[in-house]
Order: C-alpha cells, then structure tokens, then sequence
C-alpha cells in the first residue's frame, strides 16, 4: 500500500510540473494594469488617483502582482529602425533530431541579432526572430551562422515588410 501511495503521489506531481498556475486578481488589480500597461511611467500617486485609493495601496498592490509573476518587469523599448536594424525576419527551423533542440537553442543564443525564440508545434521545431540592419546582414546570418549549427537540418525564413500592431493581452 505504501509503495502505490508514493507512486501516486509522484506521479501526481509530475502532472501538476505541467499545469499553468493561473492566480486571481480583484477589480482593483485590474484597474491597475490597465493603467499601467498603457502607460509604464505612469507615476503611482496618479494611478491612485484613478482608483481611489492611497500611493501606499497601489505600491503595495504592484508589489503583490510582481511577487505573484503577473508583472514580469518593466522595460524601456528600444525601436530596432532608429538603430539601423530594418529587416525583421522571422524563421522556422526544422531539426535533425529532436534530441538536438538544447544544443540548438544554446548556439541561437549566442546570435544577438536573434531576439526572439520559441518552441512549436507543426512543422518547425523551433521559430525564431531575427532584427538584422540589411538583407545582407540577414543573408549572412543565415549562411554563417545558423546553417553552421549542428542538428539544423534546414530553415523557412519569412522577412517581415511592415509590423502594423503590436499588442498586450486585454485586461478585462
């Protein structure tokens, strides 16, 4: 009996390693991110003006959404044009083996011009985010630097023309 109970139980964890953990937030809460997501630098004082309660309580309530992971962090974003990165390419990488992806996926780290990567489902393995200054500079990535990686067996690249929106999930 005791041997099935311990089975159990470790099996009951390992599904539970799986689930996302969802966390409840109140009106308040919500109010709160919409303001701030609109506006990062918003300064507390005039979000707790907006929701009717003290600076104190809106620290305190921004501090309780970061300790629960419903804000991740504030960031300033910098605009890849102004910087002279005007091509963004976006790429499906098929692997040879899937055994390979940590070893893929600590090389793509390395390339700074990759700045986003994902894993997927469907036909890519893995689809990443490229910010290169030129095609070129996106041709030489891919011939120099990405087909080098062992247990890519090859890639699908997508260069976008124009990004029209960019968004965070509603708050409702």
């Amino acid at each position: 009996m005791y041997q099935i109970e311990s089975i159990v139980k470790k099996n009951n964890n390992k599904e539970e390693d799986f689930k996302e953990e969802s966390v409840q937030i109140d009106d308040l809460d919500r109010k709160i991110l919409k303001l701030i997501t609109a506006n990062a630098r918003i300064p507390f004082l005039e979000v707790a003006r907006e929701c009717g309660v003290s600076g104190a309580a809106i620290h305190q309530r921004v501090q309780r959404l970061m300790a629960m992971g419903v804000i991740t962090g504030s960031e300033f974003l910098v605009s890849p044009q102004k910087l002279g990165y005007n091509t963004t390419a976006y790429m499906g990488i098929y692997l040879e083996k899937v055994s390979y992806d940590k070893k893929v996926l600590k090389q793509l780290r390395e390339i700074q011009e990759v700045v986003e990567c994902h894993h997927t489902t469907g036909q890519w393995a893995i689809f990443i985010k490229i910010q290169t200054k030129t095609n070129k500079h996106l041709m030489k990535i891919i011939d120099t630097d990405l087909q080098a990686i062992d247990g890519i067996a090859r890639t699908e690249t997508f260069i976008s023309l124009e990004q029209d929106f960019k968004r965070q999930i509603p708050i409702k």
